[in-house]
């Protein structure tokens, strides 16, 4: 995924000469055909990320569409007043992206581990908060954030993520995309944990089951209309996400739903239980921990369509 990020940017940068990189001193193995190619838009602003965001926030205020680029909470929750004051505040033409959404770099500890991200990022007046599951969402989210005004936060995974579409025709900032019909359940999802949702379907279609499937590439402003029409059309609407349960997409999602006068879903929520992951280990073995896998996002709906 952020090998299609930074290709995508590539040749929005080419044909751009406002479009900025700036990185806080690391994805210098992703990111050296962006500086090759395009060397007078790529600044590293060293470890320094509060100053990264200040710098961006300047460059935007003086025209130019600037990506700030580090990984997990480094660009996000390390300089969050800078983000608030400098960039949103001003409505500064400033794209936040992260590299290792939620457990991505798992085996570092909780300091690298990105799971309040969206909630606080959703959190901030105006800002655009995406989160794509697979490489053409990546692609497409990073060509519609380049040509939309204002701060903007991109939650991505590593690289490796299984391709879900093939291609997606007018795609939009807030709107959610329909990957399989079905009735009665239907599951929502938002960013690479979607590669879980994919296997939790097989299963569930396994033993009779027929859910709907929707990934939401952003998660604010979240879709709105289609929350409506599902919460009116199935029993339960089960969101995945790989971040805290609290103030996440399960969240926006659930705020919708809180709103309607009527509406005939149930809503489960699966993600990390408002709390920190003590265990150290992949990706996958903290989906597993957490109960974020494809087996356990099984074993909950089972179990809440039998209460």
């Amino acid at each position: 995924m952020r090998d299609t990020f930074v290709k995508t940017l590539i040749g929005l940068a080419k044909e751009n000469k406002n479009i900025e990189l700036v990185t806080g001193d690391l994805g210098f193995g992703v990111l050296k055909p962006y500086w090759e190619q395009c060397p007078n838009q790529f600044t590293n602003a060293g470890i320094a990320e509060q100053n990264m965001t200040s710098v961006a926030a300047g460059m935007a205020m003086e025209g130019k569409t600037v990506f700030t680029y580090s990984i997990g909470n480094f660009p996000t929750l390390r300089c969050l007043e800078q983000i608030r004051n400098d960039c949103a505040y001003h409505k500064a033409n400033v794209k936040v992206v992260c590299v290792g959404g939620g457990f991505v770099y798992g085996s570092l500890g909780m300091s690298h581990q990105a799971t309040e991200d969206l909630a606080i990022l959703r959190a901030l007046p105006d800002v655009v908060v995406m989160a794509p599951a697979d490489l053409v969402e990546a692609e497409e989210c990073t060509k519609v954030l380049a040509k939309t005004k204002g701060t903007a936060y991109l939650r991505l995974g590593r690289g490796g993520e299984k391709r879900i579409h093939n291609k997606i025709e007018n795609f939009e900032i807030g709107k959610a995309i329909k990957v399989h019909d079905g009735k009665d359940i239907a599951i929502f999802s938002t960013g690479a944990i979607f590669e879980e949702v994919t296997a939790a379907y097989d299963k569930l279609q396994k033993i009779g089951y027929n859910p709907i499937i929707y990934t939401f590439p952003t998660v604010k402003p979240i879709d709105k209309e289609t929350i409506e029409f599902v919460s009116r059309e199935t029993d339960l609407i089960v969101t995945v996400e790989e971040h805290n349960i609290i103030g996440g997409f399960g969240s926006a999602v659930a705020e919708v739903m809180a709103e309607m006068r009527f509406k005939r879903a149930r809503l489960l929520r699966i993600g990390l239980n408002d709390e920190y992951s003590i265990r150290v280990g992949n990706q996958h073995y903290l989906r597993q921990q957490y109960g974020m896998d494809s087996t356990s996002i099984v074993n909950m709906i089972l179990k809440f369509v039998n209460i």
